[in-house]
């Protein structure tokens, strides 16, 4: 008897992708969809899809894993920890960030971060390279070096005072960057009426975590939006805005590429989902809910809705940034702790996917297709992740099999990540990704995650 045509076969789902909708079978061999069609041969292993959505696996293109603060925090997630999480929400390829601070061999750097992920990592996964010292040997030798070797996103920061790179050094960047071909990824808030703002509100005495959102003006961000298009246009050099919060920063985006700039951005669940409202809460509490950007209002949802349904914003990403509520993370410097004494960031990349889901396709704000090109073919795509983020004949069989009714409520029980909470908790979503595959290996399953640490692979990048 001969060999089954197939290692696997996908039966009677619904598959979609960013032009199309429509039911078929998919069959994978040696990791990658070998065959779409209609009553395909069996394989080793046939999994049912009826009444399923057969869509990409989740790319999250910005989460933070294992990564050391400019102050020397640890974020609470493992690469195992992390990446199981990502797993469970529908997320199957993940940039993550390899953070060279003030003193570092960027080389060195890269290196360390890859051994982390290597051992820990359940799904697949590559690298934006933050840039806080650019160097004569970062910008000369180590960033083209690293960009042959694949690693072709960098960071920089406008704002922290450990991180930030001045405006000449942002242009060095962005040159070295342009030799190279990578793309330029930007934190993008004007440092100086962050550090003003925070002084008066401190002086005032405004301490609690509800003031972290009055610390970073909505012009720190629209100010340094201009900055960045002008310069990305000034250079002719392409620019990934991340984590645009406001009304104001979206008409920008829109208008600079009116003009034809080169600029690709961003937004999160937390500016789609959450308001500065969640932030007054008792005591220290609010600091769950900390995040820079900070969460904003109403209206800013409904604009950065809007600039996602018009193309200005290409990706949604979880920005996942895992700090404990406890004294390893955001209560470090004790019960007394000022705002900015408070680590930033909140958990994603397991709720990513399922709260998207719950407002394109279940609620039908976007609709289905474009929930397929914001949470994985755009980014695949803009960030060159060769088989990533499409279901098509010769890409990485890279699946998640969505049951479209499931209710699930979002409780603290349920993550998966290391920081203990949820900052959607209570929320229920119509949606859940049920079986999740990575590369043909059936990575969830049942609920739970069945893959190995270190079963991951770096992406390959075009």
């Amino acid at each position: 008897m001969s060999d089954p045509a197939f290692d696997a076969v996908i039966r009677g789902g619904t598959v979609a992708t960013v032009s199309d909708v429509f039911t078929a079978d998919l069959g994978i061999r040696d990791g990658r969809i070998a065959a779409i069609g209609l009553d395909l041969a069996p394989g080793r292993r046939d999994i049912d899809a009826t009444g399923k959505l057969v869509l990409p696996g989740g790319v999250d293109s910005h989460a933070h894993i294992e990564q050391l603060s400019a102050s020397g925090l640890m974020n609470a997630d493992t690469w195992e920890s992390a990446t199981r999480s990502a797993a469970l929400g529908g997320t199957t390829s993940v940039i993550a960030f390899a953070a060279q601070h003030v003193g570092m061999d960027l080389a060195t750097v890269v290196e360390d971060y890859t051994a982390l992920a290597s051992r820990g990592a359940v799904i697949d996964y590559a690298f934006h390279l933050i840039i806080a010292d650019a160097t004569e040997k970062a910008l000369v030798q180590d960033i083209p070096a690293l960009a042959r070797a694949g690693h072709t996103s960098l960071k920089a920061f406008m704002t922290y005072d450990r991180l930030r790179l001045a405006d000449e050094a942002l242009l060095d960047l962005m040159a070295a960057a342009k030799e190279v071909g990578a793309l330029v990824c930007v934190h993008a808030e004007n440092h100086g009426l962050i550090a003003f703002a925070s002084r008066q509100l401190l002086k005032e005495g405004k301490t609690a975590p509800k003031y972290h959102a009055a610390s970073h003006p909505r012009l720190s961000e629209s100010e340094a939006f201009e900055r960045v298009v002008r310069f990305s246009q000034f250079l002719d050099q392409p620019v990934m805005i991340f984590h645009v919060s406001t009304e104001e920063g979206a008409a920008i985006l829109r208008r600079a590429r009116g003009e034809g700039a080169k600029v690709f951005a961003e937004t999160c669940p937390q500016y789609l989902f959450l308001t500065e409202s969640d932030l007054d809460r008792p005591g220290l509490e609010g600091a769950k809910w900390m995040c820079s950007p900070p969460l904003r209002e109403a209206r800013d949802q409904e604009a950065l809705w809007r600039a996602l349904a018009l193309g200005d914003l290409q990706t949604v990403s979880s920005d996942h940034a895992p700090y404990r509520y406890d004294e390893t993370g955001k209560l470090k410097a004790g019960q007394a702790a000022t705002f900015k004494e408070i680590a930033n960031g909140m958990p994603g990349l397991q709720m990513r996917l399922p709260l998207l889901f719950d407002a394109m396709v279940s609620g039908g704000r976007l609709g289905l297709r474009k929930f397929v090109e914001i949470t994985a073919t755009a980014p695949a795509r803009i960030y060159g992740l060769t088989g990533k983020g499409s279901v098509a004949v010769g890409m990485d069989a890279d699946l998640c099999l969505w049951d479209p009714d499931k209710r699930v409520t979002l409780s603290d029980a349920m993550v998966e990540d290391r920081t203990g909470f949820t900052p959607y908790v209570g929320r229920t979503v119509t949606g859940w990704p049920e079986t999740v595959l990575c590369r043909g290996r059936v990575i969830v399953e049942g609920g739970a995650v069945t893959a190995e640490a270190g079963s991951g692979a770096p992406i390959r990048r075009g």
